[in-house]
């Protein structure tokens, strides 16, 4: 299988001096976007070397899910494997949504920056312009939308359960950092939480922050569910009917949908390896960091309205693309709303993963040749980020950089 998998990437390789190589084309209006075409020579070979490159990397792991992968705008290989329902054998099939986890934020991230571009959203605005009691000060939306607030992931906060670092000797007599508990109350309250309780708990406790504000880039889904907030605030909608108006229905995302506390009867469960599902429980209802469901047809069809502007300006995407924490070692780094991995002397790579019980997702975009990878998972499935090598397909590099999940 290799042997034929590598043969395979030199025939594709050979037709790299064609059109349909090339990344994105746009004319000088701005967004009247045109694909390079693709020969069916060409879509034969590039199904055939990714389906030996999906085989070796999921065939023999139980994947239970959807994968997609499409080139210069056409899908060239799609398969659906496993259960939406592990106990009544019901099928998974293409219009099954499975929750995307973080690759939610994709969505959060490109509608604040829309209302950016409306006027209507100041990335370099004080949060506490949108939200008047938000209790810290010199926090701005660029830096959520960055990771680079500082704030404290409400995942751990709403435990109660609150960390400081202290420094402390070593055994060898080196200084080192470690995080102790500082705080250990009751819960919040009991039932099932929403944003607007994260937001209160900060209110009522002012957890400690993990950095100060634009110090250090620091993953934490407080981060989007303040996002969500803000968008609320700004347009007078709850956060999953605006997206549903402004994004899913226009794009015609059909089985698209944010879950939340008015439609907890939409709740698909999850699976862990033994295939044991996962109960609605207290995180589930908070949106903007998660809780975007979703099929790899509906994220194709997201994917291509961001390649060809019909979302946002060019100029913006290339904004949101840029590296926030430059500091940031091994290449990776995240822009607004999207990760990056950037090696020296290769193609930048824009991509988000998640990861909510047991789904694993990824979506890997290698923009400049508009190619593009999308993996969902229902049941818990580590081995579903290294769909990102079946990018060698397209570069001709095998390359085995994790992404950051």
């Amino acid at each position: 299988m290799i042997v034929r998998y590598f043969l395979l990437l030199q025939v594709l390789l050979l037709t790299a001096s064609c059109g349909s190589c090339q990344g994105p084309n746009y004319s000088d209006n701005g967004n009247n976007f045109t694909y390079s075409k693709i020969s069916t020579q060409e879509k034969e070979q590039y199904a055939e070397a990714i389906k030996l490159k999906y085989q070796s990397i999921l065939g023999s792991k139980n994947f239970s899910g959807q994968i997609l992968v499409a080139k210069n705008g056409e899908i060239i290989f799609e398969d659906y494997k496993g259960f939406a329902n592990f106990k009544t054998k019901d099928a998974l099939v293409a219009g099954t949504p499975i929750h995307l986890a973080s690759v939610s934020k994709t969505f959060t991230g490109m509608a604040a920056l829309q209302l950016w571009e409306k006027d209507k959203l100041d990335l370099k605005a004080p949060v506490e312009q949108y939200l008047p009691e938000f209790p810290y000060k010199n926090i701005n939306i660029e830096m959520l939308l960055s990771h680079r607030s500082g704030l404290p992931d409400y995942a751990y906060f709403m435990e109660s359960k609150q960390y400081k670092s202290v420094r402390y000797k070593t055994k060898r007599g080196r200084w080192a950092k470690k995080l102790v508990l500082v705080k250990n109350e009751a819960p919040f309250r009991t039932g099932l939480y929403t944003n607007k309780d994260v937001l209160d708990y900060m209110i009522q406790k002012k957890p400690i922050v993990a950095a100060n504000p634009d110090l250090v880039f620091k993953y934490c889904n407080t981060n989007y569910v303040l996002l969500a907030l803000i968008i609320e605030k700004i347009t007078g909608q709850d956060f999953p009917t605006y997206l549903q108006e402004t994004i899913f229905k226009p794009l015609k995302m059909e089985h698209t949908f944010v879950m939340s506390e008015q439609s907890t009867d939409k709740y698909l469960p999850s699976y862990n390896a033994q295939m044991v599902p996962y109960k609605l429980e207290k995180y589930d209802l908070i949106y903007g960091d998660k809780n975007v469901y979703s099929t790899v047809r509906d994220l194709y069809l997201w994917d291509k309205a961001l390649t060809e502007g019909r979302f946002l300006q060019p100029t913006t995407l290339e904004m949101a693309y840029e590296p926030k924490s430059p500091t940031d070692k091994y290449w990776h780094n995240y822009g607004l709303g999207w990760r990056i991995l950037s090696k020296p002397n290769e193609e930048k790579l824009i991509y988000h993963n998640g990861w909510w019980h047991g789904n694993n997702t990824v979506f890997t975009r290698l923009v400049g040749q508009t190619a593009t990878i999308i993996i969902l998972g229902n049941k818990y499935n580590s081995a579903i980020y290294k769909g990102k090598e079946i990018v060698s397909v397209f570069t001709g590099k095998e390359d085995t950089t994790s992404l950051v999940e």
